[in-house]
């Protein structure tokens, strides 16, 4: 990624940034080289926070004052993977037809990525009173892990900010609130008897069947409890079981089952509710009917991902300022999860606000229009000019 052209533009970026395959399962130290090389040529300083095991980084640039109070655009570097999808044409090269970028990531969110990188020429330019930080991370799509390590260093050896703007697509709303998500595995250990004599084992099918059946009761709760904001699609926090598997004949009980579930919570629920009443029918499935012919079996539950949800904040600096640059009145609220809640949780006031729709995130022939792009510049240019030095 060169910087010599003197503004270079989104949609050049937007190629180079799609030509990368940073699927999640995949390292993006490529993509980050790449940027770097861009932000040096143009004499940005910008710091790299590799992950621990140093195959993946993020990266922190900053234009204007290193001082606290200043804007960051947040946006991932990460995609999801195109294995067995039908895409028309080769999914790391941006193709540009009918009004359309196509490529993976251009929407969910590289797009956003290329618009931030575009302007920073324009940025320097601006000499900025307040400053302008750009975070690229990793494993948003896996864990939305892939910021905390950037995050920690705010106040410390990096400039804490004052508001940060995730660019997920939106269509350029404003969105401050979306759900929580919690994933797990379950795994009920049994003990493998012939089925003609059930008192010899523990069936680790059925104790799990009744496990789900809890997490079937507890979804239809929190169906009735409902969505006291009314800012939700679906209305309600949400508890989904999405694979199980166990056995091995008909005729042996089960030694062990296994399934991965997750709720999506409202902002307001507390996030240990859903837990904690797993585990207390956990207790009474394991002494009631695992071990219910002896000292048989357990059940243990490993979380996965944790990923908090983002509680609105009327009123916020990140709000205000967002909906000052896109022209709204109103914010929105997203169905999917986003980095957000981690800098909400930080104590940073965050929104999501970005080009593009995500009903074309994830798709085969993943595309992101011009006229977003457009509209995502025009954003750009907007922060600039509220950052900048009149």
């Amino acid at each position: 990624m060169s910087a010599r052209e003197p503004r270079p533009s989104y949609l050049s970026l937007l190629e180079r940034l799609v030509s990368f395959d940073t699927e999640s399962s995949k390292s993006n130290l490529a993509l980050i080289d790449s940027v770097c090389d861009y932000l040096d040529e143009l004499g940005v300083p910008f710091v790299r926070v590799p992950n621990a095991e140093g195959n993946k980084a993020a990266i922190f640039a900053t234009i204007g004052p290193m001082v606290d109070g200043g804007i960051v655009l947040s946006g991932h570097t990460d995609v999801v993977p195109v294995t067995g999808q039908a895409w028309t044409t080769d999914p790391f090269t941006l193709r540009v037809a009918d009004g359309r970028a196509y490529g993976r990531g251009t929407v969910d969110m590289k797009g956003f990525c290329a618009l931030a990188l575009a302007a920073v020429p324009d940025a320097m330019a601006a000499n900025l009173k307040r400053p302008i930080h750009i975070l690229l991370s990793y494993d948003e799509e896996t864990t939305c892990l892939g910021v905390a390590d950037t995050i920690a260093r705010f106040g410390a050896d990096l400039p804490r900010p004052g508001a940060v703007i995730v660019g997920e697509p939106t269509d350029m709303e404003v969105a401050d609130a979306h759900k929580s998500i919690v994933t797990y595995f379950t795994t009920v250990h049994g003990h493998e008897a012939h089925s003609a004599k059930p008192m010899l084992g523990a069936n680790a099918v059925m104790a799990a069947a009744d496990l789900v059946s809890e997490l079937n009761r507890i979804a239809d709760a929190m169906i009735a409890r409902g969505d006291a904001s009314g800012r939700f699609d679906p209305p309600a926090t949400t508890v989904h079981v999405g694979t199980i598997h166990g056995g091995t004949a008909r005729n042996i009980l089960p030694k062990s089952c296994t399934f991965h579930w997750e709720f999506r919570g409202l902002p307001d629920l507390d996030m240990g509710e859903i837990p904690a009443l797993f585990a207390a029918k956990v207790e009474t499935v394991t002494r009631e009917r695992l071990n219910r012919y002896g000292d048989f079996g357990r059940i243990e539950t490993r979380e996965e991902v944790a990923v908090p949800g983002l509680a609105p904040e009327p009123g916020s600096e990140a709000e205000r300022l967002a909906l000052r640059l896109a022209g709204r009145n109103h914010t929105i609220s997203v169905p999917y999860a986003t980095e957000a809640g981690r800098f909400q949780v930080a104590g940073i006031p965050t929104v999501v606000c970005g080009p593009g729709s995500i009903d074309q995130a994830h798709q085969p022939d993943e595309y992101i229009t011009l006229d977003a792009l457009e509209a995502g510049a025009a954003f750009m240019r907007r922060l600039i000019a509220e950052c900048g030095t009149p």
